[in-house]
């Protein structure tokens, strides 16, 4: 049995979103008899050379996803097929359910190197199982939330828009990272799908191609303005300045007509922003807001503020829906616990802490953040805020946990007032934020 031809993943398939040593190995630990429990963390070992911090995202939806999965008759018959499983195997396969915990940092919080963002117990093959599937979907979503929170640092309280679906990598990318970027903060998205899925509004004007479909430029915007009051007009199409004079001459021959921004595309975006002010202003017409597009990231909003644009939002493509310049993040998924003994890999510059484990985040007088403390789960600090809380219990989805996803773009916005100064810079840079290791986890970390 294939799926020829059907590139979709259906919720239901995603046990199989695996690598194959996952079930190898969950087919040696069966044969052996392994089935004590085992801890699994999730972190990265070093943040990107252009991250100051990272924003943990999707790792609420894996745990979600995690409680649900199942192998349905037909999975079971293809992994038969491949000749590399014994059939009593697969029938234990085919009854596996994850019985464990998973403990979880809420989404939308800023995490640094070694700190976890997931925690996994359970009998070690189920906790195994989940490594691939987990790592898939809080890779994407950090990532994105991370380069979104940037641009909206960036925009310093501009509205950013999601222009980037078209190239994102992928159908599923452009979907869940339309989720990552209402958890960081952006405006809104011109993704419909995604928008409607995950609750960001939706934005959008017209392309270059409906100015082109008419003969006339000014009776394009008469006749899209007609259809859409209050409006924004794509004005780049032949001339920029010539295009928001024909706006204006509209707008006087015809009183009715609402038009509620003009937006820029293309050229000196700084420049003609400050020339298209000017005549809107001198016209009567400073309700009309300017909004900018074309290859923007965080570096260029800046610049463009910086130099005074008169510009009022911003959409933003590429660069956010691949994360151009940070693509990738050092994320692993191992083992601390297994059979109650603390386990740690010594593999040179892979090194990571045992343990299953706790973050406390610590605040000073005036509220803002001032360093974390990494401790083992049982070890209670005096001081600090513990930010993993568990999301599954005994296999079973924990509804006063997932209540903290919807909370997630509140907490960044909040957090972001919080942060450091040096934290919020945008130029690559080391984060001086500080993170220590408690008594306890540094004497474990020592014996092992």
């Amino acid at each position: 049995m294939t799926w020829a031809n059907s590139p979709q993943v259906d919720d239901h398939d995603l046990a199989l979103l695996t690598d194959l040593y996952q079930l190898t190995m969950l087919q040696a630990y069966w044969k052996e008899g392994m089935s004590e429990r085992a801890t699994f963390s999730l972190f990265f070992r070093r943040l990107p050379p252009t991250r100051r911090f990272m924003l943990a995202c999707g790792q609420q939806h894996a745990a979600a996803l995690a409680s649900q999965l199942r192998f349905k008759d037909h999975h079971l018959a293809m992994l038969e097929d491949t000749g590399q499983f014994d059939a009593r195997f697969l029938k234990w396969l085919g009854d596996w359910r994850f019985s464990g915990d998973i403990w979880c940092l809420p989404e939308g919080t800023p995490v640094f190197a070694n700190q976890p963002l997931m925690e996994v117990d359970a009998p070690i093959a189920e906790a195994q199982l989940l490594e691939s599937l987990i790592m898939n979907l809080v890779q994407l979503e950090t990532l994105l939330a991370s380069k979104a929170v940037r641009l909206v640092l960036a925009a310093r309280g501009h509205p950013v828009v999601d222009f980037g679906m078209r190239r994102m990598h992928g159908i599923d990318a452009a979907v869940r990272g339309v989720r990552a970027y209402r958890t960081a903060g952006l405006d809104g998205t011109s993704n419909v799908l995604g928008g409607l899925r995950h609750g960001l509004a939706l934005r959008g004007t017209m392309a270059h191609s409906y100015i082109l479909a008419h003969d006339d430029e000014r009776e394009a915007f008469r006749a899209f303005t007609r259809n859409y009051p209050a409006t924004t007009l794509l004005v780049d199409t032949h001339d920029t300045l010539a295009a928001v004079d024909k706006i204006i001459d509209l707008l006087a021959e015809e009183p009715t007509l609402e038009v509620a921004a003009i937006r820029l595309d293309s050229g000196d975006l700084g420049e003609l922003a400050t020339a298209a002010r000017d005549r809107l202003d001198a016209a009567g017409h400073a309700d009309i807001r300017i909004i900018a597009s074309s290859g923007l990231d965080e570096h260029r909003i800046a610049a463009l503020l910086d130099e005074g644009a008169p510009i009022d939002a911003f959409g933003v493509g590429t660069q956010m829906g691949v994360s151009a310049d940070a693509p990738v993040i050092d994320l692993s998924y191992k083992l601390v616990e297994y059979a109650g003994i603390p386990r740690l890999k010594h593999s040179p510059g892979k090194v990571n802490l045992p343990g299953r484990k706790q973050l406390y985040r610590h605040h000073d007088e005036s509220g803002q953040l001032a360093g974390d403390t990494l401790a083992l789960r049982d070890e209670a600090l005096a001081t600090g805020e513990p930010l993993l809380i568990p999301l599954v219990h005994n296999g079973q989805l924990l509804e006063d946990g997932m209540a903290l996803a919807f909370t997630a773009r509140e907490r960044v916005q909040r957090v972001l007032q919080q942060m450091p100064a040096s934290l919020r810079e945008l130029p690559p840079g080391e984060s001086d934020y500080p993170v220590t290791l408690s008594d306890g986890l540094e004497a474990l970390a020592s014996r092992y």
